[in-house]
């Protein structure tokens, strides 16, 4: 029986990174034999604006060389906007910085960005029309819509929030996406995104709001979750967590 190392990359105010990922993961151990340890390292940010968002970025690399000391199987950056406020495509810009430093440390490890695995969940799902819930400010919001559209998605519509504190973001119940959901217009979306934001707590509700809706619901998350097991090599079977860890994919 093997065991993984699951590292991860983690905003230090954060807290839904290190309860989702392994939720997910452990609702796996009761299912497959395969069993998995957690291990994060943490750069400094308080507030969802850009200035902090940028700062914090540049502390990523020093990260993953603290996570490839632990000998990780597997790395995620766990913060979407950070990645998505820094331009267009760059998921794939951080990805590469960050593996280029586990290369450094002799022990090339694959990378995941919340970012990058969002577009290949979406991607996965085939989608084409998508609704978004953040928890973002306006502005950060709309980044984050042309991030996505700009990857071949037609946003149809969105709902931010409006919460600049992250613990506050942290702090909201999961259960109210079930009422939150109802703002968006729904007509020919393939994919609803309940959380765009890895710190917004979601969970409990995908499964819910799947079923009333009919259509696959995923969420940062949940997209990462998958593309670990992906890099991994494990198969994308999960009792929780929507459609896109359902075996199908």
């Amino acid at each position: 029986m093997k065991t993984y190392k699951i590292g991860q990359i983690v905003p230090s105010s954060n807290v839904t990174m290190e309860t989702e990922i392994p939720a997910l993961f452990r609702s796996r151990e009761t299912i497959f034999p395969e069993r998995f340890t957690f291990h994060s390292s943490r750069m400094r940010m308080k507030k969802v604006t850009k200035e902090e968002l940028e700062a914090m970025d540049a502390m990523s690399l020093k990260c993953a060389q603290e996570l490839s000391d632990a000998r990780v199987d597997v790395m995620g950056y766990a913060c979407l906007v950070a990645i998505m406020s820094m331009g267009r495509g760059y998921h794939c810009v951080s990805e590469t910085n960050l593996h280029e430093e586990t290369v450094k440390n002799d022990f090339p490890t694959p990378i995941v960005t919340s970012a990058g695995a969002l577009i290949n969940g979406l991607k996965v799902l085939g989608a084409k029309k998508v609704a978004v819930i953040t928890p973002y400010m306006k502005p950060l919001t709309q980044l984050v819509v042309d991030y996505i559209e700009h990857q071949g998605f037609e946003v149809v519509d969105f709902v931010a929030l409006e919460i600049s504190d992250n613990l506050e973001v942290a702090a909201q119940n999961p259960m109210n996406l079930l009422e939150i959901y109802k703002r968006l217009n729904l007509e020919g979306v393939d994919v609803l995104v309940a959380s765009a934001c890895v710190q917004m707590p979601s969970l409990e509700a995908v499964d819910l709001i799947e079923k009333e809706i009919g259509i696959p619901v995923t969420t940062a998350a949940i997209c990462t979750t998958f593309e670990m097991m992906k890099k991994l090599g494990l198969e994308t079977k999960v009792p929780i967590g929507g459609a896109l860890l359902s075996g199908k994919y």
